[in-house]
């Protein structure tokens, strides 16, 4: 082959190049549209509601749900937007106005979110049902609930979010830490009695059984239960304390919601009647009022998760 034929032949392979690339470019410019972010720039997660192409390491991220801002935070990342202003206090930097406010964990300020412009938001639990429209201004992602197998969903959803940051590393560790911390604590509840879980609302009572959204209690930490066939459901079985006395539990675990919201908890005033002093839990001392912003409010936190075993540890310690 000639050595003009070869020059021709590298000029052609330079100009297609060119083409390929420059010109897509100008055709954007011609059209007024920005380019196409490329797909190595971006990762497509999949989430409660669909799947969503997400950038790769989000900066502004908006979070609408306290048990991913949990999680976010255990991982080390940290939000740029959140909704509400009500804070465990292990997120309490989060009341600071430096993070911009964006609404509500019901409610989302859109015009908020606009102007916040962020990379990412992350909604679930409370927030779920306004994952559409944030979808249609920016990239969302939903966090996944499965009250039948909570830890497995929270580390799951650990496993999620660490992937979207680049933490999967510490991801790892945390979920052996929460998966050696459950398995002790079923070692310890497996042979102890049963457990009845009660709600305290506005002086009424509700209670829940396995698979409902306080169920942890007996699907993963193990305690037998003292209530079979409780209607799952988000609100529990409505019941009173002839309820409680009938069902004679030999544990009796206690979320005030009220204190949970951030008003006076009276659950202790409610359970202290004739009824339920009967019981062999009020009798043996073993009542135990669980830590509510943990259990009512975050959920699904990894955090928050770890501070509710070492509670439910920590009292059955107490009761030897």
């Amino acid at each position: 082959m000639s050595r003009r034929l070869l020059t021709l032949l590298a000029l052609l392979a330079v100009l297609v190049l060119v083409w390929g690339v420059g010109g897509r470019f100008l055709a954007n410019d011609l059209s007024g549209e920005a380019p196409a972010v490329e797909a190595a720039e971006q990762q497509l997660v999949r989430h409660a509601q669909g799947e969503t192409a997400v950038p790769l390491h989000p900066a502004r991220v908006g979070v609408f749900d306290l048990g991913a801002l949990d999680i976010l935070d255990a991982l080390g990342v940290d939000a740029y937007g959140v909704a509400g202003d009500d804070f465990p206090e292990y997120l309490a930097r989060y009341r600071d106005a430096r993070y911009v406010r964006l609404g509500t964990l019901f409610e989302p300020d859109y015009e908020a979110v606009h102007r916040a412009a962020p990379d990412l938001v992350i909604t679930g639990g409370r927030s779920s049902a306004r994952y559409a429209p944030l979808a249609q201004m920016v990239p969302t992602i939903d966090m996944p609930a499965d009250d039948a197998h909570p830890v497995a969903q929270t580390l799951a959803n650990l496993q999620l979010l660490a992937k979207v940051f680049d933490r999967e590393a510490r991801a790892q560790a945390l979920a052996i830490e929460v998966t050696e911390a459950v398995e002790a604590l079923r070692a310890k509840t497996a042979d102890r009695g049963r457990g009845l879980i009660v709600l305290v609302s506005g002086g009424k009572l509700s209670a829940y059984g396995p698979g409902s959204r306080f169920g942890v209690l007996h699907t993963d930490f193990g305690v037998p239960v003292a209530a079979e066939g409780l209607t799952v459901s988000l609100h529990g079985e409505a019941i009173g304390s002839e309820f409680i006395l009938k069902t004679n539990p030999d544990w009796l675990f206690v979320i005030d919601r009220d204190a949970a919201i951030g008003q006076a908890g009276a659950a202790r005033q409610v359970l202290d009647n004739p009824l339920v002093r009967q019981t062999t839990a009020w009798r043996t001392g073993q009542v135990m009022y669980l830590e509510p912003v943990n259990w009512y409010l975050v959920g699904g936190g990894v955090q928050a998760l770890q501070a509710m075993i070492r509670q439910v540890d920590e009292g059955y310690e107490r009761a030897r």
